[in-house]
């Protein structure tokens, strides 16, 4: 994954620098001229471009073999070209005015201007960079760094067609990990391989910061020379910002040992440093056009953006967890008391910020401990080497036993410490502990055998194994980071200015805290109360309508449930209003009695919804379970006729109006007497909530009407339906789907944006393994294998259509849509009018009735 030696570093070429600096990759040519327009240098290709012999138009001026229009353009780059580190791109010129159309690039290599030619791409033509806008646009979604990667990797891959495709990430001793990648399917995953830092050496390294792409179309295919070898100055051409510059025969044996046929790289640069790379692979040559190399850096220079971003967004996350820690422990612990009283409070408010395993706090000689931690005894030997490791700063490791030897003892429960002095002399501290994180790295081969002795030296022959190599790594924690480390700090300076105003402030903090725990107490008590007195009466008035024990028990159980419904209701949505018909349904459904199978469908509501306020919402709950266990027992439910019509309405003052009104029940009798239940749906509205109650007992059924004053609403609003079963599939419609989901889906689609969306609804469809083709003969390969088991067709393909893949598929009874953006089947032949079609833009919904038509057929 490197790209071998940098061309001006003589003293860090191990081969010729002929090989390196004088020669050019094939599929291009070069040519660099004096700022009076000489040509200095020149490839050896440039016969077949110029038709003239390379070595007799060295002198000469280049305006005898540009056209006057690519002259015109080249000269207006020049204008605009910047310092040494940029490049500025021409597409579609016609260099010598006979047609033929060149992409250019230009740059300044010393006094010299560097012109690199490569042939237009045939064909359709594609306008590769527009598709950067909308990719990095799906990129800004990611929530997390390794999300974020993923997802960059993904895009490249599907932007330039690469077999794999990797996010290498360089780490502080230069080797990488390949925290990322995306691959074809048929390749090896590399992702969570470290790669030694020989591999990548920092000469390369530099490289990468200056030109920030490079790439291999085909390890085979050989280098052309440049001439002449030397300038006139006797210094070779400087071809560090080349796009066409060949790369060390040490790579190109390092990728051939690999099995990669061509290699991309796309740098990535966070503040000026090289923060990694985009690492692309593929096991067949592959040549990618000027534009499509361009709209790659373009999206590689975006994505660096995006992550330095996130990475700040984080940084910034935890500034502010800082900064809350602060207040957070000044509020706990500035008005008195020490730092040892609250220190379970004290670790937690920390841990939020810094996570460890374990917290010892040494205050005064006093000692609290926390987590996994050594004992006080060995502590304090510990906290005689901090007062001289970091007696005035935080200080911290990873490996406690490098420096201090004592620390084997407790090894077991603490390898890495961060300690943070509070006190302005060195005896007192919060020292944070993490456990020993036993980690098995993946290397790709042995790091440290991984480069042979070659003719010339140890490191002309790249290692020729790249079998994992695990590396078992004990007596570490897990790093502290950059960010923890500055939030220690901060938190150090928030404790000593606690420390300083603790000895002012105990006496005051204690009397507050008595204040304080005095008043939840009588608080508590107060509502312990009401809702024992509340029970208590439930218990005594429900005596009154039972004959029987289990009688008994089955009515106060009825009503606590009531209770304990309603509460679940309210506290399910955080102690906020809640729906009344919500609350109607749910009783109905709980005490439709015998024919529960129909009542509660036979309790029709009716009107606006009512948001009710906790307060109230339980005194209501009461008020419905009575109504709902009186019809269920005497009234409209109790039988199989009758009908309950709940209305809900609400008057001019903004109250709510509800009337019950019973049905085709038995005939009704007014009561000789008042129970409970009677009482509650009588009384309690107008006791609790100051509204109004009125029940009647006319004979075809009973008749109660409420209002409820509008302190108790929150809002009126639209009811919502009623939640509805789980929908089952035919027999017939679940095998088709299970036949689906067996093989691999297919999207024929020559967007590659539009591509990947498809895909997306695909596999939230469930199906595991999708593939993607741009072109009728890829998406014909692919029907080849058999693997195909289903396919969504994009109808216009450019100048083709998905009319022949349509036929194969039919050929071989698998099963396919169309996608179109025409509104219209016009562009079908009459075979396929049956299929079924979704029009640009579709969603997930489209796709699916899509699908299930397919069912049918």
């Amino acid at each position: 994954m490197a790209d071998g030696t940098h061309p001006v570093d003589l003293d860090t070429c191990e081969l010729e620098p002929i090989h390196i600096i004088g020669r050019i990759q094939s599929f291009g040519w070069l040519i660099s001229f004096s700022s009076d327009w000489i040509i200095n240098h020149i490839s050896l290709n440039c016969e077949a471009l110029f038709g003239k012999d390379p070595h007799a138009m060295i002198g000469v001026p280049a305006t005898q073999f540009l056209s006057p229009s690519a002259l015109h353009d080249v000269r207006s780059r020049m204008q605009v070209l910047g310092g040494g580190a940029s490049v500025e791109r021409i597409f579609e010129v016609d260099l010598v005015g006979d047609g033929r159309l060149f992409d250019l690039a230009l740059h300044m290599s010393g006094r010299s201007c560097v012109l690199e030619i490569e042939p237009r791409e045939p064909g359709k033509r594609r306008d590769f960079v527009s598709y950067v806008r909308p990719m990095i646009e799906r990129l800004r979604a990611a929530p997390t760094l390794e999300q974020l990667c993923a997802n960059a990797a993904r895009h490249l891959r599907a932007l330039t067609g690469f077999d794999r495709v990797m996010i290498y990430r360089f780490e502080g001793d230069g080797a990488g990990e390949v925290v990322a990648e995306s691959l074809n399917g048929m390749v090896d995953s590399f992702r969570g391989l470290h790669f030694p830092a020989s591999d990548i050496p920092a000469q390369a390294r530099r490289l990468y910061t200056r030109n920030l792409l490079r790439i291999i179309s085909d390890i085979d295919d050989p280098t052309v020379p440049i001439f002449p070898a030397t300038g006139p100055s006797g210094d070779p051409l400087d071809l560090s910002m080349s796009g066409l510059r060949a790369v060390s025969p040490i790579h190109i044996e390092y990728l051939r040992n690999m099995g990669v046929k061509a290699s991309m790289s796309v740098s990535i640069m966070r503040r000026g440093k090289l923060w990694g790379l985009m690492a692309c692979h593929h096991y067949s040559p592959l040549t990618l056009s000027y534009s499509a190399r361009t709209a790659s850096e373009l999206f590689g220079e975006f994505f660096a953006y995006l992550l330095e971003q996130k990475e700040t967004d984080f940084a910034l996350e935890r500034r502010a967890a800082s900064v809350r820690l602060h207040d957070e422990i000044m509020a706990r612990v500035a008005a008195g008391g020490s730092l040892l009283e609250a220190f379970e409070d004290f670790g937690d408010a920390i841990h939020r910020v810094i996570p460890f395993d374990g917290v010892i706090g040494w205050v005064d000689g006093h000692f609290a401990a926390r987590g996994s931690t050594p004992d006080q005894a060995q502590f304090v030997e510990l906290a005689r080497f901090l007062n001289t490791a970091g007696a005035s700063t935080v200080w911290s490791t990873d490996t406690i036993t490098r420096a201090f030897e004592p620390a084997e003892e407790w090894a077991d429960k603490a390898a890495g410490l961060l300690a943070l002095p509070v006190s302005r002399t060195p005896r007192d501290y919060i020292v944070l502990f993490r456990r020993e994180q036993l980690r098995e790295v993946n290397w790709a081969g042995n790091p440290e055998k991984n480069i042979e002795l070659g003719p010339n030296g140890p490191r002309l022959t790249p290692r020729k194994s790249f079998d994992i190599w695990k590396e078992e790594r004990r007596g570490q924690s897990r790093p502290w980071s950059e960010d923890e480390i500055q939030a220690a700090e901060s938190l150090r300076v928030t404790l000593l200015e606690v420390v300083l105003r603790l000895a002012d402030a105990v006496h005051a903090e204690r009397e507050q805290a008595s204040r304080q725990q005095d008043m939840l107490i009588a608080e508590l008590n107060h509502r312990v109360r009401n809702i024992l007195n509340l029970i208590r009466g439930l218990v005594t008035q429900s005596k009154e309508g039972a004959s029987t024990i289990d009688e008994f028990a089955d009515i106060v159980g009825s009503r606590i449930h009531a209770l304990a419904r309603a509460h679940d209701q309210v506290t399910q949505k955080d102690w906020s209003p809640s729906s009344l018909y919500e609350l109607i349904r749910t009783e109905a459904a709980a005490y439709a009695g015998p024919h529960a199978d129909d009542s509660a469908d036979r309790v029709e509501i009716t009107g606006l919804d009512a948001l009710i306020a906790p307060g109230a919402f339980t005194t209501l709950a009461l008020v419905f379970h009575e109504l709902t266990t009186n019809s269920v027992k005497y009234g409209a439910l109790s039988d199989v006729r009758g009908t309950v019509a709940v209305t809900l309405e609400r008057d001019e003052s903004g109250a709510l109006e509800i009337d019950w009104r019973e049905v085709d029940g038995p005939p009704v009798v007014p009561p000789t007497r008042r129970g409970f239940g009677s009482t509650i749906i009588e009384r309690t509205i107008p006791h609790e909530l100051g509204g109004s109650a009125t029940v009647a007992f006319p004979a075809t059924g009973l008749h109660a009407r409420f209002v409820l004053p509008s302190e108790h609403i929150a809002a009126f609003d639209k009811p919502a339906a009623e939640p509805s079963g789980t929908k089952v599939l035919p027999a017939q419609e679940a095998r088709f789907s299970a036949a689906l989901h067996a093989g691999a889906a297919m999207v024929v689609e020559d967007n590659v944006i539009i591509a990947m969306e498809a895909e997306d609804v695909l596999r939230d469809l469930g199906f595991e393994d999708c593939r993607i083709a741009g072109t009728v003969a890829d998406a014909l390969a692919m029907v080849e294998t058999g693997e195909i088991s289903f396919a969504m067709l994009d109808v216009n393909l450019g100048k083709d259509t998905s009319e022949p893949v349509a036929h194969a598929l039919r050929e071989r009874g698998v099963p396919f849509i169309f996608a179109s953006g025409y509104g219209e089947r016009s562009m079908l032949a009459e075979v396929f009018a049956q299929v079924p079609v979704v029009t640009k833009p579709y969603g997930k919904r489209d796709v699916q009735v899509a699908m299930a038509r397919l069912a049918t057929e």
